[in-house]
């Protein structure tokens, strides 16, 4: 598996913990659900593939509030009832409306129907590429087309789903990425007068900015717990596909309005009643984001002034400066990673006098930024909490390096990690 692989794994499986836990106990194969110790076996193995990439958790903060759309496609997971990414639809059906009901629901409409409310929104210009899905699809119902204003062919997509409006994913969704981890352009968050929440956010189709693809994402939380998801950019397809144009075709209000607009209703009442909130998991060892933030800035040398933080169940971050030049500090707190321990800690691994084991690597950033230098210290602890600190010589991993070197030394990570205060002494 490459590392950028790795990266978007840790990516989904950090930063919408609640909607993996929510797949992994629904998910099924051809209709046959998967047994329990199936479900116990690709955890443990999506943990062995992610145990390599030692700062993925900690860049799944930006995907938080990003929503699942960004990491798993156009439109995956984060909708409660999402799929896969423009690339992967299948061709939309030529049926005929269906006025066919399901208990609890409202008339059902076929791919074709859901791809021409899709187009019925759109302004003047050519449409190729129609794909999609219907109401009663399993993975729910999106609309995906390639436009062309005359100014350049672009894709365009949109799938409903629906959520607990009041629940952690929506939140997360809505909330806007932080450009510690994701560049963007412009995002905002706004309140209709419906109650309806929206997010709408100018980005790339990739965090580093390798290919300048744009993707211009809204968001949208109905009262009653149903989601609109739009994405579009400026080449015509979400991947793999050169840019057409300089920016992709609806303006930040037209692509809002797409969002907002009424002819989502018969597609959301399609759908019946969202799912219920799943219920969280709890944190490391009872450390929640906060807790893990407080702990993190309480071991920092006094010469570190932090200028940016932020934390999540498991991870958090922060941007310190020494007058220097900042630098970036981030910490996953993992438990229950025994299994993992002859894979990471082998003969090399130094062993503390109780018990834990210590690697520690020097090497460059794994995100792209010029010059920028990565040194972590990864422990693991006789009860199986892994806990790895990682110091870069930048204020993130994406941008070029602003000092030489990190503003920790390479002793002070090892310190923050084997300190007592992460098994709660």
């Amino acid at each position: 598996m490459s590392g950028t692989q790795e990266e978007d794994l840790d990516a989904f499986e950090g930063g919408l913990g609640d909607a993996l836990r929510r797949t992994g106990e629904v998910f099924s194969v051809e209709g046959r659900p998967l047994v329990d110790g199936g479900v116990v076996r690709g955890r443990r193995a999506l943990r062995r593939r992610r145990v390599a990439a030692v700062t993925g958790s900690v860049a799944a903060l930006a995907v938080v509030g990003l929503g699942a759309s960004y990491t798993t496609g156009a439109f995956g997971g984060g909708s409660g009832q999402g799929g896969a990414g423009v690339a992967a639809q299948p061709k939309a059906q030529e049926t005929s409306p269906s006025t066919k009901s399901s208990p609890g629901k409202g008339p059902q409409l076929s791919a074709q129907q859901v791809i021409e409310r899709l187009e019925g929104l759109l302004p003047e210009g050519k449409v190729s590429g129609r794909a999609g899905r219907g109401t009663a699809d399993p993975f729910g119902p999106s609309a995906q087309l390639v436009f062309d204003d005359g100014k350049g062919k672009a894709a365009i997509g949109v799938s409903v789903g629906a959520i607990d409006p009041d629940g952690t994913e929506a939140e997360q969704q809505l909330e806007c990425p932080d450009k510690v981890f994701v560049p963007y352009d412009s995002c905002r968050n706004e309140t209709l007068a419906d109650g309806s929440r929206l997010m709408v956010l100018r980005g790339y189709e990739y965090p580093d900015k390798r290919v300048d693809t744009k993707r211009w994402h809204a968001y949208l939380v109905t009262p009653d717990g149903y989601t609109v998801d739009a994405s579009e950019w400026n080449a015509p397809a979400e991947k793999d596909a050169a840019v057409s144009r300089a920016e992709p075709p609806l303006t930040v209000g037209q692509l809002k309005g797409l969002v907002i607009s009424d002819e989502w209703r018969p597609v959301m009442n399609a759908l019946g009643k969202a799912a219920p909130e799943p219920v969280r998991q709890p944190s490391a060892q009872g450390q929640d984001g906060r807790a893990i933030l407080r702990k993190l800035k309480s071991l920092l040398p006094a010469s570190a002034k932090v200028v940016s933080e932020r934390g999540d169940d498991g991870f958090a971050y922060v941007v310190v400066n020494d007058g220097k030049g900042a630098s970036l500090v981030q910490i996953n707190v993992q438990p229950d990673m025994s299994d993992v321990e002859g894979q990471l800690f082998g003969a090399g691994a130094e062993v503390l006098p109780d018990g834990t084991k210590v690697v520690t690597h020097q090497g460059p950033g794994e995100k792209g930024g010029a010059g920028v230098v990565m040194w972590t210290a990864d422990t693991i602890r006789t009860d199986g909490l892994r806990v790895v600190v990682s110091a870069f010589n930048s204020g993130s991993q994406k941008t070029k390096a602003t000092r030489q070197t990190p503003a920790l030394t390479m002793q002070q990570p090892k310190s923050i990690a084997t300190s007592g205060k992460w098994a709660g002494k």
